[in-house]
């Protein structure tokens, strides 16, 4: 068995009794300036949670997505990662026409809808890239780009449908 087939396979288990839930709450997101980030995200509309700073330089600033049940934190002694590092953070909207729009006029440089021709994600390689929403914008087709002022990369994705299960 491929260890695809062993992912596949164990991402359909139906929870068991005594499973425990588990929700993903933050993700933490490596910048270099946190004022600058703070400026940005809190450009998007999301809403500010917190923002804690301490003598010691440590630093925690939690912003949330509108509709969003998960969080991303920002700051300073939080994390090692290179700032600008992750790649491919996801926002589902039901229309990523009316969200790039939303977010241009937010002054966000958002690159144009696409979709892939191989399928409901998008691959890396140009040539399955397709210019605007996939042909019958159906769920989990449509996609559009943008970066944080470090480069971190977002990826808006349209989601009219939820997949059984999700």
């Amino acid at each position: 068995m491929s260890s695809t087939q062993m992912c596949n396979e164990h991402a359909t288990q139906t929870p068991s009794p005594g499973m425990i839930d588990t929700k993903l709450e933050a993700v933490v997101i490596p910048v270099c300036d946190v004022d600058r980030s703070k400026r940005f995200y809190g450009s998007l509309g999301w809403r500010l949670d917190a923002d804690f700073a301490f003598d010691n330089g440590f630093r925690v600033v939690q912003f949330t997505p509108p509709g969003s049940e998960a969080s991303i934190i920002i700051g300073t002694g939080i994390t090692t990662a290179a700032p600008g590092s992750l790649q491919g953070l996801q926002l589902v909207v039901q229309d990523v026409i009316g969200a790039r729009d939303d977010l241009i006029a937010r002054g966000v440089d958002v690159g144009e809808v696409f979709h892939d021709r191989g399928g409901i994600f998008y691959h890396l390689a140009p040539e399955f890239i397709a210019s605007g929403p996939a042909p019958d914008r159906g769920s989990y087709g449509s996609f559009a780009r943008f970066s944080d002022p470090d480069g971190n990369g977002w990826v808006l994705q349209e989601v009219r449908q939820r997949a059984p299960g999700r």
